[in-house]
């Protein structure tokens, strides 16, 4: 059959078949029209990088369901819309016209296709070449050397859990989150997250049951991660003295604590970015994880493309308190000789 034979076919279908109602979709508003300032400040990133996130994602979003007749760049600047101020989606809802619904659909087709790529946006540097560059992000700060990444959890809060699992989400502070694990470098890049431990579970058993133990394990590293003193020691992980007593213990403890600061930092500078993380997720627990991981991409892309975040509003850095634990039997005899005599060649 020739393609002039399916014109015939198509012919045959329009006699039969009544014509169907065309979809007529109202004129939403257009993000790109605002100020560059305005833009940056709901959106968090200027106008030509977050151009550079639709073109990223733009094939995923457009292979999954409809959008509505929404474009690709509307729903990429919704959703960040959301989660830059998280006011129950009703900032967003008012800004571009949507309902809740569609907001909740669109963040999770969203935060989908970011998702997609967090092998390429969040991953251990893996050459001797990268490792040596962020074992040297680290000596710079305060001469701390062989790290690697700074180590801790955060509790991201979620709307309370129902049925007998309930209990295990609520954490110390008495309300229910997710106790998410992260490990960053020196500039504050994620390079390795965990985020779908309940609440309650404590950070040493986190990274316990964690992939990136496993790798240290292994040898795959030429560093040491810094955490601190809920984590056990060991020879991939290095904790504070407890109770130093020595000039060099001391002087340890200081370059360690300024030195693993770096993920404090890096929590106070993504929830700083995105709010949600801040005042917590009314979305299901399936969707809390996503757009957890989704963040750590857009974090991880603003620190690459140099988004500052001078125009927001600090996020006071805050305790974990998971340190505040016994510690007895965490620390690894091994662990105690090689931290001794690192600090007894190093400081």
């Amino acid at each position: 059959m020739d393609y002039l034979q399916y014109f015939d076919i198509f012919d045959e279908i329009d006699r039969e078949e009544p014509p169907r109602k065309r979809k007529f979709y109202k004129k939403r508003f257009d993000p790109f029209t605002l100020e560059e300032k305005d833009f940056r400040m709901k959106y968090r990133f200027s106008k030509v990088y977050m151009r550079k996130i639709v073109k990223l994602v733009q094939r995923d979003i457009e292979l999954q369901a409809s959008g509505g007749g929404l474009s690709v760049e509307l729903q990429v600047c919704t959703a960040l819309r959301t989660w830059a101020r998280q006011e129950v989606q009703d900032d967003a809802a008012d800004i571009h016209g949507l309902s809740q619904q569609s907001i909740t659909n669109i963040c999770r087709r969203v935060a989908l296709a970011l998702a997609s790529k967090a092998a390429q946006f969040i991953r251990m540097p893996s050459t001797l070449g990268e490792q040596e560059q962020v074992v040297s992000g680290f000596r710079n700060i305060c001469g701390f050397k062989q790290v690697i990444g700074a180590i801790d959890c955060t509790h991201i809060k979620i709307k309370k859990v129902g049925g007998d699992s309930a209990q295990y989400y609520i954490n110390r502070k008495g309300f229910s989150s997710l106790n998410v694990q992260v490990v960053c470098d020196a500039q504050l890049k994620i390079r390795d997250i965990v985020a779908h431990w309940r609440g309650s579970t404590h950070d040493a058993r986190i990274f316990r049951e964690s992939q990136i133990r496993q790798r240290f394990e292994n040898g795959e590293f030429h560093g040491r991660l810094l955490g601190d003193s809920g984590y056990g020691l060991t020879n991939y992980l290095f904790t504070p003295v407890q109770n130093p007593r020595t000039a060099k213990e001391k002087s340890y403890n200081k370059s360690h604590i300024l030195t693993r600061n770096t993920i404090e930092r890096c929590f106070g500078v993504w929830k700083q970015r995105f709010r949600c993380l801040l005042l917590g997720f009314s979305v299901s627990l399936e969707n809390v994880k996503l757009y957890i991981v989704a963040l750590a991409i857009l974090h991880n892309i603003a620190i690459e493309m140099n988004e500052g975040i001078d125009f927001l509003e600090p996020v006071i850095s805050e305790d974990n308190g998971d340190q505040q634990v016994l510690r007895e039997g965490l620390d690894s005899r091994s662990g105690q000789e090689t931290r001794r005599l690192f600090i007894e060649t190093q400081f």
